[in-house]
C-alpha cells in the first residue's frame, strides 16, 4: 500500500481521485495549494508519490514549484504531473527527473496505470 499526496486545486477532481486511489488499496493525502501539501511534505508522514495538478489558481506552474521543493525535501519521491492544459516542451523541462505526466481528463484506468508505472520504477 502507498501513500499519495493529491494536491488540486479543484475539490470535486481532489475527492474523485482520492476515492479512485482508495478504491485500490493505497491511502491518500489531500492539498488544495502548494502551502498545504509543503507542510505535509515536510512532516514524518510516509508519502510515496505527488500526484499535483501543475497549474493551481493561486499559483501559475505551482505544481512544478512544488514538485521541485519536494524532491529536496524527499529525494525518493515520485512525481505524476497532470493539467488539462497543453504541456509544451519548455513546460516539461521544468518537471522533475523521472517525473511522469497524465493528461486530464483521465480515466479510472489511466490514473491506475500511472501510478502502479510510479510504483514498479
Amino acid at each position: 500500500m502507498a501513500v499519495i499526496l493529491i494536491v488540486e486545486d479543484d475539490t470535486f477532481i481532489r475527492e474523485m481521485t482520492g476515492m479512485m486511489i482508495q478504491d485500490w488499496g493505497h491511502h491518500t493525502l489531500s492539498a488544495s495549494d502548494v502551502g498545504e501539501a509543503l507542510s505535509l511534505l515536510r512532516s514524518p508522514q510516509q508519502i510515496d508519490i505527488l500526484f499535483t495538478d501543475i497549474y493551481l489558481k493561486a499559483a501559475v506552474l505551482g505544481g512544478c514549484d512544488l514538485a521541485q521543493q519536494a524532491i529536496k525535501l524527499r529525494p525518493q519521491l515520485r512525481v505524476l504531473y497532470t493539467t488539462g492544459n497543453s504541456v509544451t516542451d519548455k513546460l516539461k523541462a521544468l518537471f522533475v527527473d523521472g517525473g511522469h505526466f497524465l493528461r486530464k481528463p483521465y480515466t479510472h484506468h489511466q490514473l491506475q496505470d500511472s501510478v502502479d508505472d510510479l510504483l514498479a520504477a
